[in-house]
């Protein structure tokens, strides 16, 4: 049976807070801290989030960040935190391009970097095509992040990634900084049908489990650009 997920989004970061998307690889700002902390609260006290088995995060400081800051509890506990680059952001703006695991390792070295697309933080090359700014690629890597989290033996996994890349490429729901829902995966249609997520009301009815996301449902894909924007 495949796993029941729990989808965070990373805390404000200081490209959120500036609006400034030349930042590299932005952290979180106090605010962000502070959302954590409010966050970590409310998960340590889900039952579901207890039977938690694997973390995983993209690769990114914002989201490796908040996933330290709110369930780090579960890591006390002996659960795995695994970076994974499928579940990076969109775009290959500054701020949502990552830092070589070199760096980042240093950085956080409680983190398993061990299954990082060694391509990573490409993000524009023709070899790393998985991760190209366009709706083809995105819906793809939602499939491929989806497949892999459906064939695992887990049966809580908690993931923290981002906004863009979770509403446009995995589930089509809003996310808060520092927000989460629950899901499901749903019954296959048949062989090939794509993977697809039911949502548990829990955190549906309400916009997500803190309450701070938008309820409004958008289609996979909706808004990206078709076509790798014009760089010259």
């Amino acid at each position: 049976m495949p796993p029941t997920l729990i989808l965070v989004r990373h805390a404000q970061a200081e490209h959120n807070s500036t609006k400034n998307y030349l930042l590299h690889d932005p952290s979180i700002t106090e605010l962000g801290r502070e959302q954590c902390a409010e966050l970590r609260t409310v998960l340590m006290e889900d039952p579901l989030v207890q039977q938690a088995e694997l973390i995983i995060t993209s690769p990114m400081r914002r989201t490796i960040q908040t996933a330290l800051a709110t369930v780090d509890w579960l890591v006390d506990k002996g659960v795995k935190i695994q970076a994974d680059a499928l579940w990076q952001e969109n775009t290959a703006k500054p701020c949502d391009v990552g830092t070589a695991v070199s760096k980042v390792a240093d950085e956080f070295p409680n983190i398993d970097y061990s299954t990082v697309d060694p391509v990573w933080p490409d993000k524009t090359s023709q070899a790393a095509g998985a991760y190209h700014y366009t709706r083809a690629a995105i819906v793809a890597r939602g499939q491929a992040a989806l497949q892999q989290l459906y064939e695992r033996p887990e049966k809580v996994i908690v993931v923290v990634s981002h906004s863009g890349f979770l509403r446009a490429g995995v589930t089509g729901c809003w996310f808060f900084n520092a927000d989460y829902r629950v899901f499901d995966f749903a019954p296959m249609r048949g062989p090939g049908s794509p993977y697809r997520l039911e949502q548990h009301a829990s955190t549906k009815e309400k916009g997500g489990g803190l309450g701070h996301s938008s309820t409004v449902q958008v289609q996979l894909g909706q808004g990206l650009p078709e076509e790798l924007p014009d760089t010259e």
